[in-house]
């Protein structure tokens, strides 16, 4: 969720890294920031449950 209160999706897999400054901020792999509300840790829970929801850990086990 933006900081404005606006939801919106982001691929996890153009994260390239997550900084607290102290604001959430997602580095993306394009070299655009977004700063979100979310925690580090809500962010990271986040992803793990989409790439469960698209079966992405059965092809790393």
């Amino acid at each position: 969720m933006r900081l404005d209160g606006k939801r919106y999706w982001i691929n996890p897999h153009q994260i390239e890294s997550i900084e607290t400054n102290p604001d959430v901020t997602l580095c993306m792999l394009s070299g655009k920031h977004v700063v979100v509300r979310n925690s580090p840790e809500d962010v990271i829970q986040k992803i793990i449950e989409y790439r469960r929801l698209i079966g992405a850990f059965k092809n790393e086990e």
